[in-house]
């Protein structure tokens, strides 16, 4: 008497179109353009701080990576820092800073 019938998938209402994708904008070009600096790649002016065998940050001279790197070892001294010269090709371990217990 006063079924209601399911609707069928054929009987399904049809589907509305999706919204159209949104377009990117152009790139402003009064923006400075950021390099990027590969990780793979060594470099090859300046020192670098390297922390357990992970170049982090380039320095132009090499009291300021010094300095940085006693910073670093002082605050973790568990780590193991270098600084890189990447000139010379060298690597100088940064010893335990005074007046920090040795790491284990």
């Amino acid at each position: 008497m006063g079924e209601v019938m399911a609707k069928l998938p054929s009987q399904a209402e049809p589907r509305t179109r999706k919204p159209p994708l949104m377009e990117m904008p152009a790139p402003d070009e009064s923006r400075p353009t950021v390099a990027i600096e590969r990780a793979d790649l060594v470099p090859t002016d300046g020192f670098v701080i390297e922390v357990d065998g992970r170049m982090k940050q380039q320095f132009d001279d090499k009291s300021a990576a010094q300095n940085a790197a006693l910073k670093l070892k002082q605050r973790f001294p568990m780590l193991q820092v270098r600084i890189y010269d990447a000139v010379e090709k060298t690597r100088t371990l940064i010893h335990d800073a005074p007046g920090v217990a040795p790491a284990e």
